[in-house]
């Protein structure tokens, strides 16, 4: 194992403070990131692409385990600090200074499968998550997403029809992905200890429903719980045939969008796919 020095003194050395503005929350405990490196299984020799790795606690976890990082930061006070790292992992770890919303994550890897592993930045981990999600290619080019979100979020992304969790982000993330919550992270771990507990959830694709338009799917889920105290029949009208499909399907449209489960969604997507 490479002898590198604690991730405080690297922080402390390139004088590094996380920036509020950019959602950083810097995680030190080399053990706990340890465990989070290992949760999409061996890394060794495979692609991995992390968004934000700040000064590069998990990045250098994931380089450890043998897996060849492609970093994308885009606070260029954290390059020097990454730099140190692929000097001490030769040929293991490429950075880009850049936006990650911005950039086309499947062309960074030049086509290669590539598991996505990183603490997202709060700001801005929701929408990249929507959008690995997102898209009529599938399986799409990650293999697996292992990602650090507010606990709050995390529990979105695995909750069930009914819990108060339940929305639009499980539709998203199960309709035709398998998701789980693989790991609770106390608020103490990070440096500035955000408000907020945090939790690492781990995603991989699954079989996509046939007949089934992600793009429908992705409407009729914003539609349905963008005015989820509404009933369906309301909350859906905007969607043309939406109310003829909950009808043929046998879905009373009296319903809540919190009670359709992820299958009755893709049946209604399925009946609108065309």
């Amino acid at each position: 194992m490479t002898d590198l020095p604690p991730i405080r003194e690297v922080i402390a050395h390139h004088g590094l403070s996380a920036s509020k503005a950019l959602g950083q929350n810097f995680l030190l405990d080399e053990q706990l990131l340890g465990r989070i490196a290992a949760l999409p299984g061996d890394l060794s020799g495979k692609a991995v692409l992390e968004i934000g790795p700040g000064p590069g606690g998990l990045t250098r976890a994931a380089l450890r385990a043998g897996a060849r990082v492609t970093a994308i930061e885009m606070d260029r006070r954290c390059l020097p600090a990454l730099a140190e790292l692929g000097e001490a992992f030769p040929g293991q770890l490429t950075v880009i200074e850049g936006d990650a919303m911005k950039l086309d994550h499947a062309d960074i890897m030049r086509g290669e499968p590539f598991a996505v592993l990183s603490n997202l930045p709060y700001n801005v981990g929701t929408a990249l998550f929507v959008r690995w999600l997102s898209g009529e290619a599938w399986p799409p080019a990650w293999t697996s997403l292992t990602l650090m979100f507010q606990r709050e979020v995390a529990e979105r992304i695995v909750a069930e029809p009914g819990s108060g969790a339940y929305g639009r982000l499980a539709v998203l993330a199960q309709w035709r992905s398998t998701a789980r919550l693989a790991m609770k992270v106390h608020r103490s771990a990070f440096t500035p200890p955000p408000k907020v507990m945090s939790a690492v959830v781990h995603v991989t694709p699954a079989v996509m429903p046939e007949g089934v338009s992600a793009r429908v799917i992705e409407r009729i889920s914003e539609s349905a719980f963008g005015q989820r105290r509404k009933m369906l029949r309301q909350s859906l009208k905007g969607v043309p045939g939406a109310l003829e499909a909950l009808s043929r399907l046998g879905i009373d449209e009296t319903r809540r969008a919190e009670t359709l489960s992820v299958g009755e969604f893709t049946e209604l997507a399925r009946r609108l796919t065309g």
